[in-house]
């Protein structure tokens, strides 16, 4: 790979999102001048100046991190997302920035990265560097978790999901193993077993693009955050055939509480049912299927591995309080408190962040080979 320059970044382009974490170096780390040097600069205010980036581009500015040591350089992380399908305007844009002056690589993971390539190399003049998108999550996890104060947490209170808080967890004491429940348009769930030791022993194709594909279908909704904000406003209940829909309360032999959802949209088959919900039951309804989908079979995985912690990542939990404090709900009444659900703040960014890692440790690997020759 050639000598990159400075600042850099690493690339996630997924199904749904793009995901982008930008290096900013310190300024003195900055060796280069006149026209180079002033592209540099254009580009990185242009970054750091906005927070907002056309109609669906987004810095996450409260994700930030400050001097982060990377590759033996200090600087700061800056987190960026926008859907999969404006990558052409993305091109532009960055064509329009002269981005292709930071480096004629990029370390890219995630299936677009193979869908693109020939993208960014017509558009930009940039080669997309593949890595391997589940290394790159795990990898990002560990660097994100060990450089971010505060950065893994679980839910308290679960018996009121109302007034569940927030209790910090250090995750960087003894971790392994873990499970790693990657939930983006579909979900992977990763054994951890050390750094370096991991695989895929499971997954499922309903995740947060059926959530949010069903939600456009049923109400009309357009974005994500339209379907979480009609969420948080449903009543799941008048669209799911729960427990006491059946049995007129608890099923106790198999310990079974009456609010327990027995048939998702089980309610739907009633033509009066259904003209008594809204499309913010229908969405809030959506959301408590796919979860409790997804935790069950995390469940399941961890209770088959013999496993105590799961670590609950992705885009779909961005914003997405409810859902993972459902998440954290099923985890601990079924596991009878044996089983902790964690989450991290920085929930969609690892397998951006694991790219630039690689791309980080290749310039010092390339620094060391010109030092030793």
């Amino acid at each position: 790979m050639n000598k990159a320059r400075l600042p850099c970044f690493g690339l996630d382009i997924g199904g749904s999102l793009v995901k982008l974490v930008y290096f900013e170096p310190c300024n003195f780390q900055i060796s280069c001048d006149g026209q180079d040097k002033v592209g540099l600069e254009a580009l990185q205010d242009f970054i750091k100046s906005n927070v907002n980036y056309g109609e669906t581009g987004t810095r996450d500015e409260g994700l930030a991190m400050e001097n982060v040591v990377l590759g033996e350089r200090e600087g700061h992380l800056h987190f960026i997302h926008f859907p999969t399908d404006v990558m052409e305007n993305f091109l532009l844009l960055a064509k329009e920035l002269n981005a292709s002056i930071l480096n004629n690589k990029v370390c890219a993971t995630g299936g677009g990265a193979f869908k693109f390539e020939e993208e960014f190399r017509e558009v930009l003049g940039v080669q997309l560097v593949k890595y391997d998108e589940l290394e790159c999550l795990i990898h990002g996890i560990h660097f994100i978790n060990s450089s971010s104060i505060n950065e893994c947490y679980y839910w308290n209170n679960l018996h009121c999901l109302e007034k569940a808080e927030k209790v910090l967890y250090d995750f960087a004491v003894d971790p392994y193993p873990y499970l790693v429940v990657n939930i983006g348009s579909g979900v992977s769930i990763l054994l951890v077993e050390s750094a370096e030791k991991f695989s895929r022993i499971s997954g499922t194709s309903l995740g947060g693009g059926t959530f949010l594909g069903l939600c456009c279908l049923l109400t009309g909704c357009a974005t994500f955050e339209e379907a979480l904000y009609m969420a948080a406003e449903g009543d799941s209940t008048k669209v799911d055939k729960l427990v006491r829909d059946i049995y007129g309360g608890d099923y106790t032999k198999f310990g079974l509480p009456a609010d327990t959802v027995a048939s998702s949209f089980g309610k739907m088959c009633c033509e009066q049912n259904r003209s008594l919900v809204s499309n913010k039951d229908l969405a809030r309804a959506m959301l408590v299927t796919i979860t409790n989908n997804i935790g069950s079979i995390a469940r399941m995985c961890a209770v088959n591995h013999k496993i105590g912690r799961v670590v609950f990542v992705g885009n779909f939990l961005r914003g997405n309080t409810i859902a993972m404090k459902l998440l954290a709900y099923a985890m601990d009444y079924w596991s009878k408190g044996t089983m902790k659900a964690l989450f991290l703040k920085h929930e969609g960014y690892f397998g951006a962040s694991g790219a630039l890692l690689e791309l980080m440790t290749r310039m010092k690997e390339d620094e060391d080979s010109e030092t030793n020759d």
